[in-house]
Formats: structure tokens, C-alpha cells, sequence
């Protein structure tokens, strides 16, 4: 089994004519996204070596202009989460360790699969198998239960519950 990527950046749009591009970098410390080794696309086959050149400006190992920069617009950057260092304490997670955790209700019910977890600039969001958003803050996932395999869910009442 292959293991899990976990996204790290993404190439941006090209600088230039010489094959530097702009990067977006999902890393607390955006001049750390280099610092978990080579970086790949989220098949893990193809390897990027960057060079950072300021917080949102990389060069690629073999890419020397425009068009090649430009092709490889929109492509994420990924580490093996082996490559990233472990958490520390109960309450310290990666959002990627909960896709695939089951959700339950405050009452033990099951809601199924944690089938993804999202994040477009507002905060993070749990998507559940049955594409319920539900939003990752205290109130709403007030459990999170790695080691258990399982989070506790307080649905919002914007979130429409399902079968009733």
C-alpha cells in the first residue's frame, strides 16, 4: 500500500521566462516547505526539488522556462506523512489523520465516514460520506478520538440531519 500524502503547497502560475514559479505554501512556516524533503504530486510519482527563493518564489529542479513553469500551474506538492514529524500530545493532530475516522453523534449514533477534511480560507470543515459539511471547531466536533478511531459530532442546526 502506498503511503498517505499529505499536501503542502501548490505551484502557482510562472515568473518570469527563466521557469521560477510562485508557490503557495500550506505550512505554518511558509519557508518550511522544503524542510520534510522532496516534494511530490499526490500520486507520489513524480518528484519536485524546489528551491525557495523568498516565502512564495521557488525555482524547480528541470524546468528552465515559461511553458514548463506554466504546465505544472495548480499542481500540488506532497510528503509521505511518514515524512512529517510526529504530534505531540492528545489534543495535536494532522486534519489529515482524520479522514477516515468514523463520526458519531453525542449519543453514540454512527453518521458515518469522515470522507474528507477542507479548508477554502474560512476554517476547516469535516466532509462526511453523506457530503455533510460539518465546521471542525470545538462546538461541533467537540471529541477527537484518533488512537479510537472516531470523532464526536454536535451537528449545527444549519446542518440538515439526515432521515428524519
Amino acid at each position: 500500500m502506498a503511503p498517505a500524502m499529505i499536501l503542502l503547497g501548490e505551484i502557482g502560475r510562472p515568473h518570469g521566462v527563466r521557469g521560477l514559479v510562485r508557490v503557495r505554501s500550506f505550512t505554518a512556516d511558509p519557508l518550511a516547505l522544503t524542510a520534510y524533503g522532496p516534494l511530490y504530486d499526490a500520486a507520489g510519482t513524480r518528484e519536485f526539488r524546489l528551491t525557495l527563493l523568498a516565502e512564495d518564489l521557488a525555482r524547480i529542479e528541470g524546468v528552465a522556462d515559461r511553458d514548463a513553469a506554466a504546465k505544472l500551474t495548480g499542481t500540488g506538492l506532497h510528503v509521505p506523512r511518514t515524512a512529517l514529524p510526529a504530534t505531540e500530545g492528545e489534543d495535536e493532530f494532522y486534519l489529515a489523520d482524520l479522514q477516515g475516522l468514523e463520526a458519531r453523534a453525542e449519543d453514540g449514533t454512527p453518521l458515518g465516514r469522515v470522507r474528507a477534511v477542507e479548508d477554502h480560507g474560512a476554517g476547516a470543515f469535516l466532509v462526511l460520506e453523506d457530503e455533510r459539511l460539518v465546521p471542525f471547531t470545538r462546538a461541533a466536533v467537540p471529541v477527537v478520538d484518533v488512537a479510537g478511531g472516531h470523532v464526536v459530532v454536535v451537528l449545527p442546526d444549519e446542518v440538515e440531519a439526515r432521515g428524519e
